[in-house]
């Protein structure tokens, strides 16, 4: 190679890239060994990542393809929170691109080593990553890849995005249609579907990022089988517990701005990331303008990450291609059987209405109850006597709700509680207020609304 490389069993071992004298390696990638390097015209230390170009096998177009798209997508962003491209070049059978040398850890091996980090520490990386996004999306470049190991933490507390291989430019070449390229784990549902993708599709995996610092587990895990096609189905169909579930010692502000980030549809995420940003930096006095966004409470679920996989990026066939997360067929017996029943239920009180010997009364309809105090109750409903009572709930501008001491969740998006008929202590809380209590008393079918505003 030009005396700059030689061949010792079957590794290549290289003194010296152009005019970049090579130190020692310092890892392996996908696509190639990265190298720590000096450029000796002006003494700066360098990271040197190559990608051999006589490989055989039919990856290795792919892998120039992303060499290439790195270079020209991190090449045209100077931001302090996104890695510098000094330099890119080839000898004979070797691309090489010199990059900013970085000394600190990646964020994967932080969260592997179980730190316990305040929030407001996890503020603030995960606010210079959602800069970072801001100032790429900008500049049009999306890159697709954001997760835990894309991202060091530099010494001194900077943070730097890494690796935008896979990062689409608005000028430049895109995957083939319906290929999936991305880390299963923090891919957003569009990008796990093979659809198009804009800068929303970054926020979505800082938002998986931020569920991680907060948690301590993944929000899309896989479930028992962990495996990338029950992570995907996961990424598509299910929200995760909010986080003041798996750990009530954080401020519930972080429920709504995870909440908004992980929404399903685009348009119900942050549509900036730099709205992102200015949430988390102000969580502590953060007034939640609006409803959470696609946002139930699911039952609780046993979490189990010895498994761990997803974190790596991979290029998968189109969605369409994974039954347990294609087509409508489930949904459409589902319908049919729905259908079924109904006509059958139908037909049998039909039929008893016609032999009936006698027509019974209906019992009364039971009115729904006021609300003294602060809170406003609306107008008397009547409602179908049941077993159990119905709590409604409208709170201004929000409020985590507690019924007998036990945390149920926050309205809103939260609206409806279906409860045992009796006494029971009502607590609703907002960081910004003072907690406002009330005991009600339901009777068995009854239905009770109450609003509250915060002031």
């Amino acid at each position: 190679m030009d005396g700059n490389a030689f061949n010792t069993d079957k590794d290549i071992l290289i003194k010296k890239l152009g005019r970049y004298e090579i130190l020692y390696e310092l890892g392996k990638g996908a696509m190639g060994i990265v190298y720590k390097a000096v450029d000796p015209l002006i003494d700066r230390t360098v990271a040197i990542k190559t990608i051999n170009l006589n490989l055989s096998g039919d990856e290795i177009a792919g892998f120039v393809e992303r060499f290439n798209r790195e270079a020209k997508s991190a090449g045209r962003l100077n931001h302090p929170n996104i890695v510098t491209i000094y330099d890119v070049g080839r000898v004979d059978d070797i691309a090489f691109m010199a990059m900013e040398h970085l000394e600190g850890q990646e964020l994967k091996k932080i969260i592997a080593s179980k730190q316990i980090m305040q929030p407001d520490r996890i503020v603030d990386i995960t606010a210079q990553v959602a800069d970072a996004l801001a100032f790429a999306h900008d500049h049009g470049v999306v890159h697709r890849d954001i997760k835990p190991a894309n991202i060091m933490v530099l010494c001194n507390g900077v943070v730097k995005i890494m690796d935008f291989g896979i990062a689409m430019t608005s000028t430049g070449s895109e995957t083939q249609a319906g290929t999936i390229l991305g880390s299963p784990r923090y891919m957003s549902p569009e990008q796990v579907s093979g659809k198009a993708v804009d800068g929303r599709s970054d926020i979505f995996s800082l938002g998986a990022i931020l569920y991680e610092l907060l948690t301590g587990i993944s929000a899309f895990d896989g479930g028992k089988s962990s495996n990338i096609t029950s992570i995907m189905y996961q990424v598509i169909n299910e929200i995760p517990d909010s986080p003041t579930i798996v750990n009530p010692s954080i401020p519930v502000a972080f429920d709504y701005i995870v909440s908004r980030a992980l929404a399903k549809k685009p348009e119900e995420r942050y549509q900036s990331a730099r709205d992102m940003a200015a949430d988390l930096r102000n969580f502590r006095r953060l007034i939640i303008p609006a409803p959470l966004p696609s946002t139930v409470l699911p039952a609780k679920r046993h979490i189990d990450n010895s498994q761990r996989t997803g974190d790596d990026t991979v290029i998968l066939a189109p969605i369409r291609k994974l039954p347990v997360i294609s087509g409508w067929s489930w949904q459409k017996k589902l319908i049919g059987t729905a259908i079924s029943v109904f006509f059958l239920v139908a037909l049998v009180l039909f039929i008893n209405h016609l032999f009936a010997p006698a027509k019974q009364q209906s019992p009364p309809a039971v009115k729904s109850k006021a609300v003294a105090g602060k809170s406003k109750v609306s107008k008397n409903s009547k409602i179908a006597v049941s077993a159990n009572g119905n709590l409604n709930f409208t709170i201004l501008p929000w409020g985590e709700i507690f019924i007998d001491g036990k945390r149920i969740g926050v309205s809103p998006p939260l609206k409806k509680i279906k409860v045992s008929y009796g006494k029971h202590q009502i607590e609703i809380k907002n960081t910004n207020f003072s907690p406002y209590r009330i005991t009600v008393k339901l009777e068995a079918g009854e239905s009770m609304k109450i609003r509250y505003k915060f002031k």
